[in-house]
């Protein structure tokens, strides 16, 4: 009952009740953004969601749009600035995902909506990690975040659908807010150490002897 039902109520109850209390603070965060990095204040991105249906996911945006004298853009790890950075070291950046989880596109709890490109890559065991709504944090985050192998993340994200209970998002929301107070387990742009998922497995096809996609 609480993943059918419940789940989706409180939701939008807690989503919406954390968009009225963060307003300032939202406020705040996108008249830095505009001024620190320029406009569009909202970076976007397709991702899949529940079943695998396509959604648009907000963040606030942490990159420049510098780019070369031939008009390409430059590498992230140089378009990322000391405020990127911050925003992404607090999670800051990830705010207006409450606006996604309002919409019903995502849950407050669940595996991260990860890339449209990794959908072909995924194993018909992996693919039940979209069986629930994708989350604002989730188990995976709770234990490692981006410092896990993908290996492990899936394991953790079908762990998650297979036991979602009430008392677990409890816990994982005790175990978020210290994560993000500690800033523990957060690696992005260029201190990312994992492999892109469709990179890793066709790796790992190609190791096994299968044809690559």
């Amino acid at each position: 009952m609480y993943g059918k039902c419940f789940k989706r109520c409180l939701d939008f109850l807690l989503s919406l009740c954390g968009i009225v209390v963060l307003s300032p603070v939202l406020l705040v965060l996108a008249a830095l953004v505009r001024v620190k990095l320029g406009s569009p204040v909202l970076f976007h991105q397709e991702r899949p969601g529940r079943h695998e249906k396509i959604f648009k996911l907000y963040k606030f945006r942490s990159m420049t749009d510098e780019k070369d004298a031939e008009g390409n853009l430059l590498p992230d790890e140089v378009r990322l600035t000391r405020f990127g950075k911050l925003l992404r070291s607090t999670s800051l950046d990830e705010l207006p995902e409450l606006l996604n989880i309002l919409k019903g596109d995502m849950s407050l709890i669940g595996p991260r909506p990860l890339l449209v490109r990794y959908l072909p890559y995924y194993t018909e065991e992996e693919r039940h990690r979209h069986d629930v709504r994708p989350g604002l944090t989730g188990l995976a985050q709770v234990n490692g975040r981006n410092a896990l192998g993908w290996e492990d993340r899936f394991r953790y994200d079908l762990d998650y659908v297979n036991h979602i209970s009430f008392g677990l998002d409890l816990k994982i929301i005790g175990m978020t807010v210290g994560k993000v107070l500690k800033r523990s387990g957060t690696l992005s742009g260029a201190d990312q150490t994992v492999a892109d998922f469709d990179v890793y497995r066709r790796e790992q096809r190609e190791k096994n002897g299968e044809k690559a996609e």
